[in-house]
């Protein structure tokens, strides 16, 4: 084999090659699909390194089929390109996909997009895949697998398909010669995150970026900083869920351990034993409105357990670095994850070590975009991700500051080693919490309504896509208007 250069032969390396694959899919339950192909690749001798965004799509060439589901994966394998292929083809029938119409449905497509640094013309395989420049839904994902410059991607396979576009600007080039991200904003294709349905094990997607989300706190402790022991019986937990939903949440936040600073760390059981009766009252509820429960902890056996019991998102504010399980069981869940910023614990992270940063909007997104790269690794798609740059988290007045005015700039810097990092949806938590009090002159954490709803507004318009907050009705209402403000101004624009 020669790289860049034409080749008719097949062999097995014993070196690692990198891969390119492409996933689609529009029969039956398209996720579960797409889990159980990965699942066989890393089973099959291909090990996923980085995963694309999952998009939906409207069919091409035959229109008349069902929306497509589509993404793709970066891997090595040793295998050989026509072994590869073999295998993939084996995945595809051993998942039952059937031979059809050209073009027509698919229970499970999967496409070599790239192998190496090689090309391959044979009677039966081309690489590149010769319909990558003209397919949106392949170089979307594909994009993704990439930083946002070529000096991002400091690796000779990479600059070897960029060179293979036939684009003086490579693969951004060809993908901005399809349209780039001015094909988003209709329902012909757009970014979705998978949300399992705990009731028939059927998955819906979430069109995350149509308007902003709002997550409701529901705090199950005695000693949380705002509403501490407010709601530690299901009946008032309960009612307080009633008024949340009525006020408007799309996300009810349940936490059974203060992460506030210095919060002393209380046991797993413990924490299940706050949580899970009140979780089992909720999930109906939460059920019958068309809401998501999620669960705020940093223990994976918590996490399991809250999923078991009807939580859709786990919420974990130490983004893996508090429980070494974390990440393996949230891939084995299959369910969003939450990363947040933080360094150290609860009871260390407002210290003077922690709070040290030369540039806090670059070096949080640098330690996410570590954080993000690990549950990848550990099998958590970038897909399912959610990123929280842990507003109030190792974090003191003024870098809280520069986080809420900097959200575009931490999506160009997670851009920088992941594109698919920069587009997962962004969450802030500036609720209720101490910088706002020191700001505004407010001690007590309930009189910081107003200037919450102040610190949502700006998130929201600097590109936030889910808030989290304790008055629900309030910043409902400012995120509807900040909706209104960027759809108008997109529409003028």
């Amino acid at each position: 084999m020669h790289g860049s250069q034409n080749i008719t032969t097949v062999e097995v390396h014993s070196e690692d090659k990198e891969v390119v694959i492409a996933l689609g899919s529009n029969v039956g339950d398209r996720i579960h699909n797409f889990n159980k192909a990965l699942q066989l690749m890393k089973k099959l001798g291909i090990s996923i390194t980085r995963h694309g965004c999952l998009y939906e799509t409207e069919p091409a060439y035959v229109t008349d089929q069902p929306l497509f589901l589509n993404s793709a994966v970066r891997g090595v394998t040793k295998l050989g390109p026509r072994d590869l292929l073999g295998v993939l083809k084996r995945i595809e029938k051993e998942m039952g996909r059937t031979e059809g119409i050209r073009f027509g449905p698919r229970l499970i497509d999967l496409d070599i997009l790239f192998y190496g640094k090689y090309t391959v013309n044979t009677d039966d395989l081309t690489i590149p895949h010769e319909r990558i420049w003209e397919r949106p839904f392949v170089m979307a994902p594909l994009i993704d697998l990439l930083g946002s410059s070529f000096e991002s991607d400091d690796d000779d396979t990479v600059a070897s398909w960029h060179s293979l576009s036939k684009f003086s600007g490579g693969l951004y080039e060809a993908w901005e010669k399809l349209g780039g991200e001015s094909l988003f904003g209709n329902d012909k294709m757009r970014r979705v995150i998978p949300i399992g349905n705990n009731d028939n094990n059927n998955n819906i997607l979430w069109d995350w970026s149509k308007r902003t989300s709002v997550m409701g706190v529901l705090n199950l402790t005695p000693d949380s900083f705002s509403d501490g022991g407010k709601y530690q019986s299901v009946e008032s937990a309960v009612a307080q869920v009633h008024r949340m939903i009525s006020d408007g949440a799309d996300i009810i936040d349940l936490g059974a351990q203060s992460t506030r600073p210095l919060a002393s760390r209380v046991s797993v059981e413990e924490e299940l034993d706050r949580l899970i009766p009140i979780l089992e009252a909720c999930r109906c509820i939460a059920t019958a409105e068309g809401k998501l429960l999620s669960v705020d902890t940093f223990y994976s056996k918590v996490a399991l357990e809250a999923v078991n019991n009807g939580a859709h998102i786990v919420n974990d504010v130490s983004g893996g670095k508090l429980d070494a399980d974390m990440f393996r069981v949230v891939a084995g869940l299959e369910v969003p994850y939450v990363a947040t910023h933080m360094r150290g614990d609860p009871t260390t992270m407002q210290n003077s070590d922690n709070l040290q940063y030369d540039n806090v909007v670059e070096q949080v997104a640098s330690e996410l975009n570590s954080r993000v790269r690990d549950a990848e690794l550990s099998g958590i798609p970038a897909w399912r991700v959610i990123v929280d740059p842990g507003i109030g988290f190792s974090k003191n007045t003024e870098h809280n500051l520069d986080i809420l005015m900097g959200l575009g700039s931490i999506r160009e810097e997670l851009a920088k080693k992941s594109l698919a990092v920069s587009h997962a949806p962004l969450l802030i938590g500036p609720s209720r919490k101490r910088f706002l009090g020191v700001i505004c002159n407010r001690p007590a954490a309930v009189d910081r309504d107003a200037a919450t709803v102040a610190s949502v507004t700006a998130g929201i318009l600097g590109g936030a896509n889910i808030v989290r907050v304790h008055n629900v009705r309030d910043n409902v209402d400012a995120a509807k208007l900040c909706d209104a403000m960027l759809k108008r101004k997109g529409s003028v624009t």
